[in-house]
């Protein structure tokens, strides 16, 4: 399932809002070898994107990362050398086999029956410091100046910015240092966290309090919220994007 209605809108929407991003630190990208798209479309075109992916310097010289692509369709329209596909559930992954630099899943989290479990799964198949990037809508958005709560065809839960931080850091994955981004008037979360030290935690037996006691896995922001007012509240959070701009989100 998809919110776009086709691979290439999809694709626009993902270049525009996370992938050019991306693209402006040489560095990491040198860094990138093995990427998993997780609920990748059929055309692969993220993937390519992945896999075809050069440096900006004048020569141009291809970047060689290879990519995995996961579905439940019977194959790609792709026969890039690069990359390659597996017809499995992404909640499970218990047939990968492989470590990867970047868990990448865009437009996917809201159709999973349990993204604790998968966000665990995930942290599971990832290399030592790999990085997760993530797309997923909100459900609670403000339309003409009246406050909107959508459920669209196939989505099984809500998100919110506060939800999708507390899940990630339950599920091991580093927030205090993660990129998040969501724009007024954009009905779109994008997190981008790189991969703890501390193991998936299990969800019916943590809390915030423990969060904030026990790990690092918070930003600042939640913590100090968390702290005085005993809830992680979406007007504390002031969380930094890829372009080094600041999310405040008493002003959402």
């Amino acid at each position: 399932m998809s919110s776009f209605s086709s691979p290439q809108e999809k694709h626009e929407h993902s270049f525009q809002n996370v992938l050019s991003y991306m693209y402006e630190y040489d560095d990491f990208m040198d860094s990138v070898g093995h990427v998993i798209d997780l609920g990748c479309d059929v055309e692969a075109t993220d993937m390519l994107w992945w896999a075809s992916a050069t440096t900006r310097d004048e020569a141009k010289t291809p970047l060689g990362i290879k990519c995995v692509g996961v579905n439940t369709f019977k194959r790609l329209n792709s026969s890039h050398n690069s990359i390659s596909y597996q017809n499995h559930n992404i909640e499970s992954l218990n047939r990968v086999k492989k470590s990867f630099d970047i868990v990448y899943c865009y437009d996917q989290l809201q159709y999973l029956l349990n993204p604790y479990q998968a966000l665990s799964n995930w942290w599971h198949i990832a290399n030592k410091d790999a990085m997760l990037v993530l797309a997923v809508p909100q459900t609670v958005n403000t339309e003409y100046h009246i406050q909107e709560y959508n459920l669209a065809l196939g989505h099984k839960y809500h998100y919110t910015m506060p939800q999708l931080i507390y899940m990630l850091a339950v599920s091991g994955w580093d927030c205090r240092d993660g990129f998040f981004k969501k724009t007024p008037g954009d009905p779109w979360l994008y997190a981008i966290v790189y991969k703890s030290n501390i193991e998936p935690m299990n969800p019916q037996q943590v809390n915030l309090y423990n969060l904030i006691e026990e790990t690092e896995l918070l930003p600042q922001c939640a913590v100090d919220g968390i702290t005085k007012y005993g809830k992680l509240r979406q007007r504390d959070l002031i969380l930094p994007w890829l372009d080094k701009n600041i999310m405040i989100m008493e002003q959402h």
